[in-house]
């Protein structure tokens, strides 16, 4: 089979094209990104997966999640249903995951804006956190949008990933790098 980046590759940017023709990138984002959470869980999976659903009934109950919440407008549109559609017939659903990451690069490069994660053992104080944003623009030379998360093993310091670098400026980084020279 292939693999997912390949499946996805085609989808994504056929989304893409079509979201920054209608001037709604966001709106598609934060669908395909809705949709693949449902898709990831393992319950909705496990229903998903049924043999006497058709796909009829896969789409609906997609749609259906999204009708409660009210996130999924550019789902509900000809091209949504359309997309939910192929995906169900080409048993590719469990592909929405990738397809969403991949719209959310393509958006990112064309807003000229990079994610960013900095990973702290600790809160961080706003300051800081600006200027670690500032700090990244210049060196990206893009806008930089900061994800803050904590990870208490990291003991102090910080990880910072973008775009598959990363700069571990963490302790347990440190201390594992003492522990390496100290053992040979």
């Amino acid at each position: 089979m292939a693999e997912i980046g390949t499946l996805a590759r085609p989808y994504a940017r056929a989304v893409f094209e079509l979201a920054r023709e209608n001037g709604n990138l966001s709106a598609w984002s934060e669908a395909l990104r809705g949709v693949a959470d449902v898709v990831g869980d393992p319950d909705a999976r496990t229903f998903l997966a049924r043999r006497e659903l058709d796909n009829t009934a896969r789409v609906s109950f997609l749609l259906s999640i999204f009708a409660d919440a009210g996130e999924a407008s550019a789902l509900e549109s000809a091209h949504g249903r359309n997309l939910l559609r192929l995906l169900a017939e080409n048993h590719r659903l469990d592909v929405l995951p990738e397809i969403s990451a991949q719209f959310d690069a393509l958006k990112a490069r064309a807003e000229n804006t990079v994610k960013v994660q900095l990973i702290t053992a600790a809160g961080v104080e706003q300051a800081v956190v600006s200027r670690i944003g500032e700090v990244l623009e210049r060196k990206l030379g893009r806008a930089v949008e900061l994800e803050l998360q904590q990870d208490p093993e990291l003991l102090g310091g910080a990880v910072i990933q973008a775009e598959g670098q990363v700069i571990d400026g963490s302790v347990r980084s440190r201390l594992t790098e003492l522990a390496g020279v100290l053992t040979a």
